[in-house]
């Protein structure tokens, strides 16, 4: 028997958030990039933009807890609503300390600093008075960005490098080169790290990906394909059909019991709702934001099921 998710946020409660991320981070964010052309390198001026950069992200980081926790309370099983558990105080201090700790090694603590944030989310979510426990490593985030990402982009960097001295980067052929390549780069990155996320204890269960790394990484390529060659008209399709397939590899298991995942993809009618959210927004200047994240969530959330075997 499938069992569904239900997601009951409305924009009118997303709405006053909204507004002080447009107001606080968005405006102020464009407001410094456009200041910054007129900038000159190593001026009084210039020396305030990084601060005021990482005062920017910070303040990002704080709305994000409070749009987090709405949207998390708001998510339902069986009719019981999932219950949050975060303080805004404990929050900030992870950030806080997270941010010092990734400047200082410059970068190196990045990985376990995403661990932190994801597990402060995972751990403070209770349902029906037991809390998930996220089990992902931070040595093992570092691992796959150090050999999904760090090592392809600076062998890409060098070979541009020597291309750039034999006087070749403006050839087409090398432009397209360099394209697929870091499209291709992309590819096991989003695997393996969507993978890593997806590691979660409830109870006597453990939530995975029961996944195949060529299988899955080719669903991926053959969607972000036809997403560029649409013009990224494509993509909300593109991301339902990768949402149905890697729900449906999603598996709750125990000794005694195995609970599958799935979503029942409607694929022309979840794509022209999904794009008429989009334009909405688009044609509000950002406004409608609030209301369609929350009817795209309730879209999906509610096609979103749960069932043994």
């Amino acid at each position: 028997m499938k069992n569904y998710f239900s997601f009951h946020l409305t924009g009118k409660k997303l709405l006053p958030i909204w507004i002080l991320f447009l107001i606080f981070f968005i405006a102020p964010y464009f407001v410094l990039i456009f200041r910054m052309q007129n900038i000159e390198p190593g001026s009084k001026a210039f020396l305030f933009v990084f601060p005021l950069l990482i005062l920017l992200v910070i303040i990002a980081f704080g709305l994000t807890f409070f749009m987090a926790k709405l949207t998390i309370e708001n998510v339902s099983f069986k009719n019981q609503s999932i219950v949050y558990h975060g303080t805004f105080g404990k929050y900030i201090g992870t950030i806080l300390l997270g941010f010092f700790l990734s400047i200082v090694t410059l970068g190196v603590y990045s990985p376990w600093f995403i661990r932190d944030i994801h597990r402060f989310f995972v751990n403070n979510s209770f349902y029906n008075s037991q809390s998930l426990k996220f089990r992902g490593k931070g040595i093992k985030l570092f691992l796959i960005l150090l050999l999904s990402v760090i090592l392809p982009t600076v062998i890409l960097s060098v070979l541009m490098a020597r291309s750039m001295i034999d006087g070749n980067n403006q050839t087409p052929t090398f432009v397209i080169i360099q394209q697929v390549v870091t499209m291709i780069i992309m590819i096991p990155y989003m695997y393996f790290v969507y993978k890593w996320m997806i590691d979660i204890d409830y109870k006597d269960l453990h939530i995975s990906w029961d996944t195949d790394f060529w299988n899955s990484c080719g669903k991926i390529a053959v969607e972000m394909v036809l997403s560029i060659i649409t013009v990224g008209i494509y993509m909300p399709l593109a991301m339902l059909r990768l949402y149905k397939y890697f729900a449906e590899k999603t598996k709750a298991t125990s000794h005694n019991r195995k609970l599958s995942f799935g979503y029942e993809i409607d694929q022309l009618n979840d794509f022209l709702f999904i794009w008429g959210q989009v334009l909405l927004t688009i044609i509000t200047a950002g406004i409608y934001y609030p209301w369609a994240f929350c009817k795209i969530g309730n879209r999906i959330l509610g096609k979103t099921y749960l069932m043994e075997g």
